[in-house]
């Protein structure tokens, strides 16, 4: 039987439905500036004419994101989503030739774009048919265009589920980017989700701190706030600053914040964290990667039960498995230590063989899951989808096993796996017991080319204070690990390369491995 209806809530109800229920309560602060509810409402939906009118703008166009966090970047996604077109925000640290890319590889027709990134809109010229400037930069000005179109009728437009509503770019590990197409039907079954699963009773007396760029994990989780009339707290400084964070913290009464584990460390092992009262907070919730058993064990004990894990790609929109606060434990005796957590309300994960069987408890094989937060898939790219799809599960590309209770253990990445002498090596079980010895604070641990053994690990480690010798280091792992796995060489670096998200990538430590001279490019 064919559905009778496949039409769905336009997600920028989200903004509408709450500023009907709380017009004048405060749903936005950045620095000084404050907006409510019905300020953030009005806002969009000028924006939202001022694409319709001016620009032409139409359900299924698209317009390319190249913005630090900003208010105007958080009302312009209410407003495309209120026309129908896809908001399709970049990782604003990228280069201007990357964004070039993301333009024409995602037929974005115009660009909003941060008075700073001049060279950005020049690299877009040949693709982009407008440009506006959230400040001036020689095109249009968004709040000019606000101020022409204020007061106007904007309804929002009839969206099915598998309406486009986001392109969200993949953080690109491997080649170039990819756009996951994210809809209207499936972001509403997101939002719900992760009210339900990760931050359970939160409402309007709740404040919500932003620890990450609103392009990705951080715009998805801001979407559930607005969902339930939380307010969001944007921090004022240009570059992460733990001072900053723990002092919104105290003065706003933060009830929960998204980031990702390298962000909870720093924010745990800096001073400012014991010179402001955090007692508000409920939910620290981390994902992006698993978080080290030893800065899992200090967050816990500096903030208490609070930490929240999920585990979730782009792809599936955040929504694979979730630990709450109850099933962390800074006592090794009561945690599952290593787990990511059990399958989100609403979707089945297994961990499947390469024929697609599912594997026994205990089985390394790669995660696999189905449920209403996969994506619709690929934007232009069907080589991509039929490699991420099998049988109807999206394969994820991560390594792990469940145990008997459903809980599921990330070894790491297929891509990061390597073989030394005909054995597997999983560089996540190496890194963790490297992060015990009390020198170390951060590590990652790679295969390279050797001619004797087809590949071997090093291990890049940033430590606490004076380095330890690196012989005495790989003697010390030498009594925790077999020693198939332990790494041929050690080297220390002042700090490791990050991610415009936080995360330490194996793209780039690889790469600058090769830029040092540390390994050959073979």
């Amino acid at each position: 039987m064919q559905p009778v209806s496949t039409r769905v809530m336009n997600l920028s109800h989200f903004l509408t439905e709450t500023a009907r229920r709380h017009p004048d309560e405060i749903g936005l602060v950045w620095g000084a500036s404050r907006w409510s509810w019905a300020e953030i409402e009005a806002r969009a939906t000028a924006f939202a004419a001022a694409l319709r009118d001016r620009y032409g703008m139409r359900k299924g166009d698209r317009i390319l994101v190249q913005s630090a966090n900003c208010n105007q970047m958080f009302e312009a996604a209410f407003a495309c989503w209120k026309l129908g077109v896809v908001w399709v925000p970049a990782n604003f640290r990228q280069t201007p030739e990357d964004v070039a890319w993301l333009a024409a590889s995602s037929g974005a027709k115009g660009l909003l774009v941060g008075a700073e990134f001049p060279d950005h809109v020049a690299a877009c010229a040949e693709t982009i048919t407008f440009r506006v400037a959230i400040g001036g930069i020689g095109v249009d000005d968004y709040e000019a265009l606000l101020a022409a179109h204020a007061n106007a009728d904007v309804p929002a437009v009839a969206v099915d589920r598998d309406d486009p509503a986001w392109f969200f770019f993949t953080s690109g590990t491997t080649g170039k980017p990819k756009a996951a197409v994210l809809t209207h039907g499936q972001m509403a079954f997101v939002v719900t989700n992760h009210l339900c699963d990760l931050m359970p009773g939160t409402g309007p007396e709740d404040a919500s701190l932003v620890v990450a760029p609103l392009s990705h994990g951080a715009g998805v989780h801001q979407l559930a706030q607005v969902a339930h009339g939380v307010k969001t707290i944007l921090p004022a400084a240009p570059r992460f600053d733990p001072a900053e964070i723990w002092a919104l913290v105290e003065e706003w009464r933060v009830t929960n914040m998204f980031t990702v584990p390298t962000i909870v460390k720093m924010l745990v092992e800096h001073e400012a964290v014991h010179a402001h009262d955090h007692c508000s907070l409920r939910y620290v919730i981390y994902a992006g990667a698993p978080m080290y058993r030893a800065d899992q064990r200090r967050a816990l004990e500096v903030l208490g039960p609070v930490l929240v894990q999920y585990f979730g790609l782009g792809e599936v929109t955040g929504n694979i498995t979730v630990l709450p606060p109850a099933h962390h434990s800074a006592d090794d005796a009561a945690m599952r230590i290593g787990t990511c957590g059990f399958a989100r309300t609403g979707m089945q994960v297994a961990v499947q063989d390469a024929q697609g069987r599912e594997c026994a408890p205990g089985q390394t094989g790669e995660v696999a899951v189905i449920g209403p937060a996969v994506f619709a898939g690929y934007h232009d790219n069907p080589e991509a989808n039929a490699k991420s799809f099998r049988d109807g599960w999206f394969l994820t590309g991560d390594l792990g096993h469940m145990d008997a209770e459903g809980f599921l253990y990330l070894t790491g990445r297929a891509s990061d796996m390597y073989i030394s002498g005909g054995s597997n090596i999983y560089p996540r079980e190496i890194e963790e017991k490297i992060l015990l010895h009390p020198d170390i604070s951060e590590t990652a641990v790679l295969g390279v080319p050797d001619p004797q053994w087809g590949e071997v690990g090093i291990a890049v480690c940033v430590a606490r204070g004076t380095a330890p010798d690196a012989t005495a280091l790989l003697e010390w792992l030498g009594e925790r690990l077999a020693r198939y796995k332990i790494p041929k060489k050690v080297v220390f670096w002042d700090e490791m390369p990050k991610s415009a998200y936080g995360k330490i990538t194996k793209k780039m430590i690889r790469a600058e491995l090769l830029a040092r001279g540390e390994i050959g490019d073979g």
